[in-house]
């Protein structure tokens, strides 16, 4: 049988199997019709947040990050480096597992972890098997986080604003679990901002302290000087030079009184630690909605019954085909 016999033959037998292709087609468009039209849409929220920036510092700039963390660079938004340790941030595995710790009181004070396995078991099809909820919270909390790693996204838009979404299929989860996520985003800078003032503030004491011990030294050094005279027979009184002596400790009184300095305003930083980010759009309703379209599923259903069960009926005629082909090759001649 050649080539042209073979599409013939093709043609026939899918033409006297038209019935059982469409009947296929046709049950499989029904299928995934239903499946389309069970499946519970998912629910997108948008929020942005943007730094709380004045004329001498940005807190969440590329610069007040860089300093806080003691890197270079003067960005002026989320953009460029400090870009990536946000996005990486909120999409770090502590910050998902301290959402997913978190409890809602609007939800019978249940945690987002426990909200989002009995949502998944709603979701599960007879088939699957249903995720227990742990009664340990460090398991919980490992669940839940894995479950919101691919719930939550983030990203820096054209304006060097984050974005934050977040998707389920609970629509009343998205804002509440949305801004969970900003807060601990938020309070980890809070801390960190809190951490390095306190830092600089107890550096500057110590250093104060320290130079106040060297001017002690200096003090003590005089007065021995002072104290120790050469007498000549005549008892006539020589005071040993301290003109070097009063330099040094003129030069150490100046980085101390610049230290106290120092001091005020590290003591002004660390009272004056506040949140960090603002947000900028709220995840309010109305959300994106996913939904699967019931014409466009049928339509694949249709498209998909249809081409498995012309292969179906033609599964005959090409193993004939080819097993003629390859004892022709084999052979020299025709099975």
């Amino acid at each position: 049988m050649d080539t042209a016999e073979l599409t013939r033959a093709l043609f026939i037998r899918l033409g006297k199997s038209k019935m059982l292709i469409l009947l296929t087609a046709g049950i499989f468009a029904v299928l995934l019709f239903f499946y389309a039209y069970t499946s519970k849409p998912s629910y997108t929220s948008k929020a942005s947040v943007f730094p709380l920036t004045n004329p001498t510092e940005s807190a969440l700039s590329g610069g007040g990050l860089s300093s806080l963390l003691g890197m270079n660079g003067s960005a002026q938004s989320f953009s460029s480096d400090a870009s990536i340790n946000i996005i990486e941030l909120a999409l770090s595995r502590n910050v998902r597992e301290a959402v997913a710790s978190t409890r809602l009181p609007n939800r019978d004070n249940r945690t987002i972890a426990e909200l989002l396995i009995n949502e998944k078991n709603k979701q599960s099809g007879l088939f699957s098997s249903k995720s227990n909820v742990p009664t340990d919270s460090v398991s919980l909390a490992t669940v839940g986080g894995s479950m919101l790693k691919n719930a939550i996204d983030a990203k820096i838009n054209k304006n060097g604003v984050l974005e934050l979404n977040f998707t389920s299929t609970d629509e009343s989860l998205v804002k509440p679990v949305t801004e969970v996520l900003i807060s601990k985003i938020s309070q980890f800078y809070i801390n960190l901002r809190i951490q390095k003032a306190s830092a600089d503030y107890d550096f500057i004491v110590k250093k104060i302290d320290s130079l106040n011990g060297v001017v002690g030294i200096y003090d003590k050094r005089a007065i021995g000087m002072q104290n120790s005279t050469f007498f000549t027979p005549d008892r006539l009184e020589y005071s040993l030079p301290k003109e070097n002596l009063t330099e040094d400790k003129e030069r150490i009184k100046a980085q101390r009184n610049a230290a106290i300095s120092n001091r005020d305003e590290a003591l002004w930083r660390l009272q004056k630690v506040t949140p960090i980010i603002a947000t900028l759009d709220k995840p309010d309703p109305p959300f994106a909605v996913d939904k699967k379209s019931e014409i466009v599923w049928a339509i694949l259903g249709f498209i998909l019954g249809a081409i498995l069960a012309a292969v179906f009926s033609v599964s005959g005629l090409l193993y004939k085909y080819v097993k003629a082909e390859i004892h022709r090759s084999v052979f020299g001649t025709a099975a």
